[in-house]
């Protein structure tokens, strides 16, 4: 095969497979999607995926829409037109209900100037304020005063027109990653908690970087410890807590003596056991936090309604901990403050709430708080509404009651078939 036929070929089939893409998603009426977009080899991309349920057996369907050099840098402009652009080629604009992105600045301020106009979508967020970028100059401010300004600059702000963009969601995996990194490391404002974690896990580098130095050195940690050392790894969000687990696991399956043997054998200074108990404290800490993230970051069986059920028991399991903690106790409260920052506007989001109270695996049962559940059910309520057809319209006597029959008989009806739903077992 030639070289032009073989790019035939492929265009033919690009080609035909799109036109299948497309008819296939003009028959579903929502779709949700992702996006993330990197630099590998001194170049620049931007991958688009879409996910959407079938309307008759309600299994997920996902596909990658695109996968696209970008040139330039990745501003917030940029990346908005990509999008737009991206969404009117698969003809599908207009039936995203949401895209979810990273924490990256250019895609915060992107959904807030071009996307959906409401609260969750226009706040503006630290990493913002942060990292300042191409096109910051059009921040708003308040001022009583007139300020004059040139013709040229004021043409070159962006209205929020230009392009359309659906409602953003924040990765709650990527911000549970935000929280056990970034926000941890404001423990270290503690001198007590600073000192025992620096010197704790500086040995603790000390044995990863040797065990992966040579084959014979992890020979040596297998003879001594019967399980090998996992190294951290910066692109693996558990790699940390990983890693700490697995010397912990080892003290007490093979006892403090495997460690030693090993940590004599590199010459390294053995762990003592302050040092050993916060690595153990560590561990408890983190562990109710990965696998939040393990459950949220899963391809299957996962849906919206699983955020908050996922997040509420992580708050009640650090409460719950925090008081038997000896060394600890300030890494709990500077993750406790990075979950209330990142997920406040979240955990009051009544979709969300609904979205929860709407899956039978939870129902109510994942929060105490009675004024978030009301939220949640108002929301339910309000929605089953419109879904009812209008019923009943000339049954009653007068134009006043027919007006408002709907109303009646639509907020009895949805009342109804809520109560029954949580009622029934799961």
């Amino acid at each position: 095969m030639s070289c032009p036929t073989l790019r035939s070929s492929i265009a033919e089939a690009t080609k035909s497979m799109k036109k299948k893409l497309i008819e296939s998603m003009s028959e579903v009426e929502y779709i949700t999607t992702t996006t993330d977009c990197w630099t590998t080899r001194r170049r620049s991309f931007i991958g688009i995926t879409a996910h959407w349920l079938d309307p008759d057996s309600l299994d997920r369907h996902s596909v990658a829409l695109a996968c696209r050099q970008l040139k330039g840098s990745h501003t917030f402009d940029v990346l908005a037109a990509a999008l737009n652009d991206i969404h009117a080629e698969y003809q599908i604009r207009d039936k995203i209900v949401r895209t979810t992105t990273d924490n990256g600045s250019n895609f915060l301020k992107a959904f807030r100037i071009y996307g959906d106009q409401d609260e969750n979508n226009n706040m503006t967020y630290p990493e913002e304020l942060n990292n300042s970028g191409e096109g910051d100059e059009e921040e708003i401010q308040e001022e009583e005063e007139v300020n004059f300004q040139e013709v040229a600059s004021v043409l070159d702000v962006g209205d929020g027109f230009e392009y359309h963009l659906p409602k953003h969601q924040r990765c709650a995996c990527h911000l549970l990653n935000l929280v056990s990194t970034v926000d941890a490391l404001k423990a270290n404002s503690n001198e007590a908690y600073k000192k025992v974690s620096r010197a704790a896990f500086s040995k603790c580098h000390a044995l990863w970087n040797k065990s992966g130095r040579s084959a014979l050195a992890a020979e040596t940690i297998k003879d001594s410890c019967k399980l090998q050392l996992i190294r951290p790894n910066a692109t693996r969000w558990n790699s940390m807590f990983l890693a700490v687990e697995r010397i912990v696991r080892i003290v007490k399956e093979q006892g403090e003596g495997a460690i030693r043997d090993v940590c004599t054998s590199f010459k390294i200074p053995m762990l003592n056991p302050t040092e050993l108990a916060f690595l153990t404290e560590y561990s408890a800490i983190m562990s109710p936090l990965a696998k939040a993230i393990n459950i949220l970051q899963a391809e299957t069986n996962i849906q919206m309604g699983w955020l908050l059920p996922t997040l509420t028991p992580l708050k009640t399991k650090l409460d719950r901990i925090k008081p038997s903690l000896k060394f600890s106790k300030p890494l709990v409260d500077a993750i406790q403050l990075g979950l209330k920052n990142r997920f406040s506007e979240i955990f009051e989001d009544p979709e969300l709430i609904a979205a929860a109270i709407l899956l039978p695996k939870f129902k109510t049962l994942w929060t105490k708080d009675k004024t978030v559940l009301k939220k949640g059910l108002d929301y339910i309520n309000l929605e089953m509404e419109t879904l009812h057809p209008l019923s009943n319209l000339h049954a009653t006597s007068s134009d006043d009651d027919d007006f408002f029959s709907s109303i009646k008989s639509n907020a009895q009806e949805s009342s109804k078939e809520l109560e029954g739903y949580l009622s029934c077992c799961a």
